[in-house]
């Protein structure tokens, strides 16, 4: 693992506009290193606007990491053409080759986040217009954003390096070993609390900002995320209680629930990635599931949860998160679709937000917290408000964690489908109380495959450490302090 700081400074090469008002333009200049550059709060704030934007660009790999081996996608002709990667993952047949077990993207934006948190301060000293309120919330941002890299990267790999410092000269070699991945999340729930101290509530300029950098809200929604993962329910429902209680966000209802997608940062969103195409910011969404693209498409179980002959699915389901364009031809909707009728075009076309937390995804969370501590009247309660507002049915089910539990990872599925999370969502089920039901996560998993593969892949699942990605190989080789995942040694 080899950090440049040339690179991490002049990654996004391109000029800062005077004035600007799209607050995602101010990115790092052209042709500054190290001696010229942090002499500024500008200099900060572009730093920052790197983060951001690195990590957005990563909308396809999160969308894979969550959606590829679980079971509400299935790979089209074209999936993984001239690379195989993307197919052998979706199969199970992962190997530390694989390109999508390079993880350097999301310690390209924890190094972005390093270099602030240790250069802000020296900035604040050189720089007066620059005041303590605005270095503290310029830490809160970088604390959130090196925090969810953190997640996804413990959620892919499970232990990784922890790295707090920057790369200083552009000849450093870094060999860190890997922290446990508990360990590591436990450290990421202290500095959120603290970094939660200084977040904004809605006190950005624009509604792309409130909705695209970090607030509280987002640092809450973080933190319960984490302490979900962690099987930590009180906390869980702390930090989903305090969401509540600012009175900032609200389910839409079901006539508006598309908003969500278009134009988003609605106000249901708490923290979204922002494309505009107009600014160069394109997703890669829509090119990966648009009807020609033939790469990911809804699988049947999809398409039977969400076909109005099924599940009465009409608000989100058909022509909602997905769309019949033919007979037995269904596509991914929510990155394509405008609204229930017609296809995004023109400049709105790669410009669908990501959503990476959004109030129903969070009550949802509150739920499982609840229905895990038995109390289950509330837990119900708000599946069922979520059931409203998507004009169906309310839910009766018997006290018992099981019973909630199924009902909310089936609820997830039809609220959050292709948005990342239903991996996450199959992989905490399955470490539950010791793996206890393990075989219910196998069970789902191999339900997307075809039957020839169907006993391979649940035996090669029945070792937890294989819902792990392996180190790539490449990492393996330039450090010598890592030790790859047990499972993927040969």
């Amino acid at each position: 693992m080899k950090y440049r700081t040339r690179t991490i400074l002049l990654l996004f090469a391109f000029s800062l506009l005077a004035a600007c008002n799209e607050w995602l333009e101010l990115i790092p200049p052209q042709g500054l290193i190290r001696q010229e550059f942090w002499k500024t709060k500008e200099d900060v704030q572009t730093v920052v606007m790197g983060a951001y934007l690195s990590m957005a660009s990563m909308d396809d790999m999160l969308f894979r990491y969550g959606e590829l081996r679980a079971d509400m996608v299935v790979g089209d002709v074209n999936l993984g053409s001239g690379e195989p990667g993307e197919r052998m993952v979706a199969e199970s047949n992962i190997y530390p080759d694989n390109w999508l077990c390079n993880w350097s993207s999301f310690y390209q934006v924890i190094n972005y986040c390093n270099e602030v948190i240790k250069n802000a301060p020296l900035v604040r000293k050189i720089d007066n217009t620059f005041t303590d309120y605005q270095l503290k919330s310029y830490l809160s941002e970088a604390t959130f954003l090196r925090s969810l890299a953190y997640f996804y990267l413990v959620r892919i790999f499970k232990d990784v390096p922890y790295v707090t410092e920057p790369t200083e000269t552009d000849d450093t070699e870094v060999y860190p070993g890997k922290m446990d991945g508990e360990e590591l999340l436990r450290l990421l729930l202290i500095d959120l609390e603290e970094a939660r101290k200084y977040a904004t509530t809605d006190g950005y300029q624009t509604l792309d900002e409130i909705r695209g950098r970090a607030t509280k809200a987002a640092i809450d929604a973080l933190m319960a995320d984490i302490a979900l993962w962690l099987f930590e329910y009180e906390d869980v429902i702390t930090c989903v209680e305090r969401i509540e209680a600012s009175d900032q966000y609200l389910l839409l209802p079901s006539a508006r629930w598309f908003e969500l997608f278009y134009p988003g940062n609605s106000l249901e969103g708490i923290f979204e990635f922002q494309f505009n195409d107009n600014l160069n910011q394109s997703n890669s969404l829509y090119g990966m599931t648009q009807r020609f693209s033939y790469s990911y498409d809804p699988s049947q179980k999809a398409i039977e949860m969400f076909g109005v002959e099924f599940a009465k699915e009409f608000v989100r389901g058909q022509d909602g998160s997905i769309r019949k364009v033919a007979e037995d031809d269904y596509i991914i909707w929510k990155y394509v679709g405008r609204n229930k009728t017609d296809v995004r075009s023109g400049s709105i076309q790669n410009s669908c937000n990501w959503i990476v937390y959004r109030l129903a995804d969070v009550l949802l969370m509150k739920a499982e917290a609840l229905s895990q501590l038995g109390r289950y009247a509330e837990a119900l309660e708000i599946i069922n408000d979520i059931r409203k507002r998507a004009d169906v049915t309310s839910l009766v089910l018997p006290d018992s964690p099981t019973a909630y539990e199924d009902a909310i990872l089936q609820e997830r599925a039809l609220e959050l489908a292709f948005e990342g999370k239903r991996w996450f969502d199959l992989v905490r089920m399955g470490r539950r109380n010791d793996y206890s039901r393990k075989s219910q996560l196998i069970e789902i998993i191999v339900s997307n495959v075809p039957s020839t593969q169907k006993r391979i892949i649940a035996t090669k699942l029945t070792n937890p450490l294989g819902w792990y990605l392996p180190i790539a190989e490449s990492e393996i080789e330039r450090n010598p302090n890592l030790v790859q995942n047990p499972y993927y040694i040969f």
